[in-house]
């Protein structure tokens, strides 16, 4: 997903986006920085939120919810996690609201997030399964 991005802000201009580290700030009660001052805390949140997830994914592999159909179910996990969290915070604003190249850039980037997520759980599972 971060190769992703990368590679659309090199054609779309768009900057980085610090909706992470202020909803983290905003979760922890941590005085509103700028956002330069915020890199390590937009990091932890991002790589945090999609390792914790990750693990959900995993545990939806092991109780079948498997391929294209439980990757797509966790997308929606994903989205749900994002906008919750964002939304509650008032850090982010409803995805309705927002400019339609950007849901579709956010719903692209999270969508090979969630299907990389899957194959990587999926084959996990599967190959420990083989293993008694």
């Amino acid at each position: 997903m971060t190769l992703a991005e990368k590679l659309e802000q090199a054609f779309t201009k768009r900057p980085n986006s610090y909706v992470p580290a202020h909803t983290l700030e905003r979760l922890l009660g941590l005085p509103h920085r700028p956002d330069h001052e915020r890199l390590l805390l937009n990091w932890a949140m991002h790589w945090g939120q999609g390792i914790a997830l990750g693990a959900v994914r995993a545990l939806m592999a092991q109780r079948g919810y498997r391929g294209p159909v439980g990757s797509f179910l966790y997308l929606n996990l994903r989205l749900l996690n994002d906008q919750t969290l964002e939304n509650a915070t008032g850090v982010g604003a409803p995805p309705w609201t927002w400019p339609v190249d950007e849901q579709v850039i956010d719903l692209l980037h999270k969508a090979i997030y969630a299907y990389a997520t899957g194959a990587a759980a999926d084959r996990l599972i599967e190959g420990s399964q083989g293993q008694t």
